[in-house]
């Protein structure tokens, strides 16, 4: 397929942790064993979120799942968030490849990170379902951009999937002592408290983007 007419989106990235992250990842590229390339990767990136995935089913017996899905979630940022800085630092792109595969493992694989949370007993089947849905809008309002704009947005608020895989490993080690919390004199689970809240904001950063991209389009081609 011919490259002509392609031209690769410019990469917003302004998370909290987006310096630092940058400057260990270079790093790493730099003494990664020539062997392991980008697709070896981005393989270690998708297999990582389906382990966490049944790692979180398995905490349904035995909470040491997770403590497993911590280490998953390590393995995932290694993976997800290497195998493109590692292209760069190698002079080894392949833009077009890159996106759409980074993006369609991103979507199974929170697919099998929701899926597992759901079957968890730690987070309702709903809220595991509308934390699915609301990424999945969210992910494509994104990829639409992209391509009409000229620019990825990887994080939105100081969040990027570096912070939130955090958030949600502090998450699994609050689980081991919190099971439950109390809010508005009720007793309610954990992680359904916090799925809510993340569906609520990404519903909020999913108006937003769309309100303000709309807008922006609209300028741009207004009719006379």
């Amino acid at each position: 397929m011919a490259e002509q007419g392609f031209q690769e989106a410019s990469r917003a990235q302004v998370s909290l942790l987006a310096p630092l992250e940058k400057r260990c990842l270079v790093w790493l590229a730099r003494r990664t064993p020539a062997w392991i390339n980008s697709d070896h990767l981005t393989a270690l990136g998708l297999v990582s979120l389906l382990g966490a995935g049944l790692s979180y089913w398995y905490a349904r017996w035995n909470r040491a799942g997770l403590l497993l899905v911590i280490v998953w979630l390590a393995l995932n940022w290694l993976g997800d968030s290497l195998d493109g800085t590692l292209a760069r630092v190698r002079q080894r792109q392949r833009p077009r490849y890159g996106f759409y595969v980074d993006h369609v493992v991103d979507a199974f694989g929170t697919l099998f990170l929701m899926t597992g949370l759901g079957l968890s007993g730690y987070m309702a089947h709903g809220i595991a379902i509308g934390l699915l849905l609301a990424y999945f809008l969210l992910s494509i309002e994104v990829y639409l951009a992209t391509y009409t704009i000229g620019t990825f947005h990887l994080s939105f608020w100081k969040f990027s999937p570096t912070e939130l895989r955090l958030l949600l490993m502090i998450g699994n080690l609050a689980l081991l002592k919190w099971p439950l919390a109390r809010l508005f004199g009720h007793t309610w689970r954990l992680f359904d408290v916090g799925g809510a809240a993340g569906i609520a904001g990404m519903a909020l950063m999913l108006v937003m983007a769309v309100v303000r991209h709309t807008l922006l389009l609209y300028r741009a081609e207004r009719l006379p």
